[in-house]
């Protein structure tokens, strides 16, 4: 039960006084909640950047462009003329000079009443020089001089979404302050006294009333602390859950070797040394009593799938069951084709079950599972269903698991006996991040390539020399070669100027051939798809135009060159994943990225790293650098709390103290029952982190 002193903070914003459904729903819009905004959203509503209204030079000596106060008396209105669309004009003076406020479509009533001529006032907003002139448009504020008090001198600037105003928003989350309760201190005091960490409350009240730029810094007293907070909660909830699997009886897995060396000797290559690495820590892993739960990293390539076979081989040698999950049809089918030809080597069916299974067929299937004649079975969420009945599933394999939903990774692990979990991923996640995200989690690095794949040359070519790209394509697709094109549009929009998928295809079909320019994107139905890609792999069509569908797991091996139009509009990890779709055979390959000029300092670092690096977990750490830490976790899909206060470049050393603090608590109190424990339970609860708890159970 959530503690009482949080209830008035997890009440929804239409608690507040002021806020209608209208706002509500803008409210819920702008913190990012599907359901409904609560108070505390407001409350950890961050802002960015800071407005100081405490310039106040005389009237001549106003600094073009900044913002600033003025103090001065009000000569006269000076309204538009009738059906004109002048502006209404009214001018005030100070000692040094005269300076016009101008206003556009104004109510000349609501002007006379607060701009009275013959009073003295203050005006704050940007200053604009015209002709020689000073002039003030639209200021943000205007009030009589005996309410000068009223003006904020600094104020804080917040994230917005459209339809809603930044002194609407800044009312709303006033109010919201209101309600900050004094909370028991959950720090440890020494962490306190040494980090000179205010309190709580005072640290969330100074976030909203910043007095300079410097108490916006990652590095500010209360900023650390809130990230400190923030960081403590993510790794308390880590150790709790880990601490607990450690106690959930898992069973060994003791493998005969039987059939996994037959299908090592079927292989055409030679294990690299961090593939031969991470089978060895799985198999001392599953040889334990504890369960495993590792995290195998990868990059474009580097031979996940052959670990995971082998890992399931082992399962099989000792009589139980494995499955591996994909987040899509395509990734389901392409994992079953490739390990299904290798598992046949050792005599082992592979059995694939997804959406679109035919019923007779699934039953069949089902009925296998059930009676444990299945062993290695691959599929999509259609593997969890109600109706899916395992023999004795003993590791589940979970392949992109950041695509996947908190219950559905619930759903699959709860299918057998505390079955060994292995979650892979083609994105590598820099280290900060995994620690931060995944607490002690063992993690398996894959860093080197198969032997024989040669590294993929990238370039960067402007959007105008597009003919010279096609004409090039031309002349490949005439040698048999294949080619991908990219696109970050389905279809035309007015909103952006990008050419869309659609229309590209149309484009090169004139220019190449109509049959032999194909096209996949994700609003096609999963037939369309799969033949567009079926015709795409077997040779019918040379050219696909695809937007980011083909991203993950589509793999064409003598595919060797790839286009991505509008690179610039493309993440950094992104990019790296849809550049893995050539290169994965033994012959040249080269990526073309088509940018639009003129590109912004984060396009051109990111254009530029990706020229010069193959390397994914290089990557993964500029990426970092360059987006912050919530896409690359995939928070959105995940239902995994991003970061709000943390930012892992300024707070990595309080990252490592929350850890250390984070084990020290669940080693002296692991039920958190004692004072500090109980402390610690609300700031759990403060963070949401309750709900992230079956998260991380999940893997």
């Amino acid at each position: 039960m959530r503690p009482a002193l949080l209830d008035p903070l997890f009440a929804p914003v239409s608690s507040l006084s002021g806020i209608g459904p209208k706002l509500e729903k803008l409210l819920a819009r702008l913190t990012g909640r599907d359901d409904e905004a609560r108070v505390i959203d407001l409350v950890f509503h961050t802002p960015t950047s800071l407005i100081d209204r405490r310039l106040r030079p005389g009237i001549a000596y106003l600094p073009e462009g900044a913002i600033v106060t003025v103090e001065g008396r009000v000569d006269r209105h000076q309204p538009a003329p009738a059906r004109s669309s002048a502006p209404y004009r009214v001018f005030i003076h100070d000692d040094t000079g005269e300076l016009t406020l101008t206003f556009f479509r104004a109510k000349a009533d609501w002007l006379e009443k607060a701009l009275p001529v013959g009073e003295t006032v203050l005006v704050s907003g940007r200053a604009e020089w015209f002709n020689g002139r000073p002039s003030m448009v639209h200021p943000d504020y205007m009030m009589t001089a005996d309410k000068a008090d009223t003006l904020p001198e600094c104020e804080p600037v917040y994230p917005m979404t459209a339809g809603l105003s930044p002194k609407v928003l800044r009312r709303a989350i006033d109010s919201a302050s209101e309600r900050i309760p004094t909370f028991p201190e959950w720090i440890d005091g020494e962490i306190v006294r040494r980090q000179g960490f205010p309190a709580l409350k005072e640290a969330l009240l100074a976030l909203h009333n910043p007095r300079d730029a410097a108490d916006l810094d990652p590095q500010a007293p209360a900023r650390r602390r809130l990230a400190y907070d923030e960081l403590l909660a993510g790794q308390l909830s880590l150790a709790l859950v880990r601490s607990r699997m450690r106690r959930t009886r898992g069973r060994p897995v003791h493998p005969t070797d039987a059939l996994s060396s037959k299908v090592r000797a079927a292989l055409p290559f030679a294990l690299t040394s961090g593939q031969e690495d991470a089978v060895t820590a799985i198999l001392a892993d599953m040889a334990q009593e504890t369960r495993m739960l590792r995290m195998l990293q990868g990059d474009v390539g580097s031979g996940k799938t052959v670990v995971g076979l082998l890992a399931m081989l082992a399962v099989v040698e000792d009589g139980g069951q494995a499955v591996l999950m994909a987040p899509t049809e395509i990734l389901a089918r392409q994992h079953f084709e490739g390990i299904a030809a290798l598992a046949e080597k050792a005599g082992v069916a592979v059995k694939l079950l997804t959406g679109k299974t035919k019923a007779a067929e699934r039953r069949v299937i089902e009925a296998e599972i059930a009676d444990g004649t299945a062993r290695i079975i691959i599929g999509t969420h259609a593997l969890f269903q109600d109706n899916v009945s395992y023999h004795d599933l003993r590791l589940a394999i979970v392949d992109e698991q950041h695509r996947f939903g908190v219950h559905q990774r619930l759903k699959l692990t709860a299918k057998g006996m505390a079955p060994h979990l292995l979650v892979m991923t083609a994105t590598p996640i820099p280290r900060t991040l995994v620690l931060a995200a995944f607490g002690d989690m063992d993690v398996s690095n894959l860093t080197e390539k198969p032997a024989g794949r040669k590294p993929i040359q990238t370039v960067t070519i402007p959007t105008e020399r597009i003919g010279d790209v096609v004409g090039r394509l031309r002349q490949a697709l005439d040698e048999g070669k294949k080619a991908y094109w990219i696109c970050p549009l389905v279809e035309e929009s007015e909103a952006v100027d990008l050419v869309s998928a659609e229309e590209r295809r149309e484009t090169l079909a004139k220019a190449l051939g109509p049959e032999i320019v194909g096209l996949v994107h994700g609003r096609m139905s999963s037939a369309d798809k799969e033949a567009a890609m079926e015709a795409f792999k077997n040779g019918e069509t040379r050219l696909l135009v695809a937007t980011t569908v083909v991203e993950v797991g589509v793999d064409v091996p003598d595919a060797t060159i790839i286009v991505i139009e509008h690179a610039e509009r493309f993440g950094l990890a992104q990019l790296h994943q849809l550049r893995g779709r050539v290169g994965r055979g033994d012959e040249a390959s080269s990526c073309i990225l088509l940018y639009k000029g003129p590109l912004s300092e984060t396009g051109r670092a990111r254009l530029s790293v990706l020229r010069e690096s193959n390397d994914g977990f290089r990557i993964a750490e500029e990426d970092l650098k360059l987006r912050g830490e919530g896409e690359l976790l995939g928070t959105r899909q995940s239902g995994m709390p991003g970061f709000r206060f943390a930012h892992l470049e300024a707070h990595s050393d309080i990252l490592a103290l929350a850890r250390k603090d984070a084990a020290y608590v669940v080693n002296k109190d692991p039920e958190l029952q004692g004072e500090r424990g109980r402390a610690l339970r609300m700031l759990l609860y403060l963070f949401r982190r309750d709900e992230a708890i079956r998260y991380l159970n999940a893997g």
